[in-house]
């Protein structure tokens, strides 16, 4: 649990700036989520990403938006989605990784 509260705390501090500069925008800010296996077996990390960003006053789909990539264990296209994130001009890209 606790390393469950690390990375959400990092991943907040890593991405409230950013989004903070970008609140006065019309579109919401976009935070890209770049996992290399399947969405199964991370809900607790993509939970606790959440749960960090509610504690800070961001509600996805409310005042910022999250795009999720899943690279399905199949790592050679993890470029290929990253490459879509920076396209999308995401304000941070949070990386799964072992």
């Amino acid at each position: 649990m606790r390393r469950r509260a690390f990375v959400a705390g990092a991943v907040t501090s890593a991405v409230a700036w950013p989004l903070c500069a970008s609140a006065q925008s019309q579109t919401l800010p976009l935070i890209g989520f770049l996992g290399a296996a399947s969405p199964e077996g991370y809900e607790g990390f993509v939970g606790g990403l959440r749960q960090g960003l509610k504690e800070t006053g961001f509600v996805d789909g409310d005042n910022v938006s999250i795009v999720f990539h899943w690279a399905k264990g199949q790592y050679d296209r993890l470029p290929e989605l990253a490459a879509d994130l920076v396209a999308r001009r995401v304000s941070v890209i949070v990386a799964t990784g072992g």
